[in-house]
């Protein structure tokens, strides 16, 4: 079996990994010139699939909406075997339903640690926002702590 093979996560491992608090997502999206647009963003898992919220004016929803794209990555660790993450490449699909951007606002500030401020706060934000569910198409995973300290 390939070293690769071995640290893979299977979908149930993945799927609890993500659903851990306290992770932040890297989004990265395409530029009209085609360079990367990467940021740091807050998410939650809706029917097991990344769900983030944005302003709607921002550069990472005007790259999606010229080109939907994207990869996102999650990971956590910092010695060698700690490592682990995931990496989504796939399509974004906008959702501008007012109603359904405060749900998904909401779950993702929950899921974030957000207090009773920051839930007040959502559905004002709400009004100037999108919600951005991926549509994964290839996803890559790593559990170093699997290799059971073998390098």
């Amino acid at each position: 079996m390939s070293r690769r093979d071995v640290i893979r996560m299977s979908e149930a491992e993945i799927e609890a990994f993500l659903a851990e608090p306290g992770h932040t997502l890297q989004l990265a999206t395409i530029n009209a010139d085609g360079t990367p647009h990467l940021v740091a963003m807050s998410y939650c898992l809706q029917d097991a699939r990344i769900v983030l919220w944005s302003y709607a004016k921002a550069q990472k929803v005007v790259n999606l909406r010229r080109d939907p794209r994207l990869t996102v990555l999650v990971e956590s660790g910092q010695r060698y075997e700690e490592l682990r993450g995931v990496q989504i490449g796939g399509i974004a699909v906008l959702v501008e339903d007012a109603e359904t951007v405060r749900r998904i606002g909401e779950r993702i500030t929950e899921f974030a640690g957000g207090g009773e401020v920051a839930m007040g706060a959502v559905p004002k934000m709400a009004a100037k926002r999108v919600a951005i569910l991926v549509k994964p198409e290839r996803v890559i995973s790593w559990d170093h702590s699997k290799l059971l300290g073998a390098y």
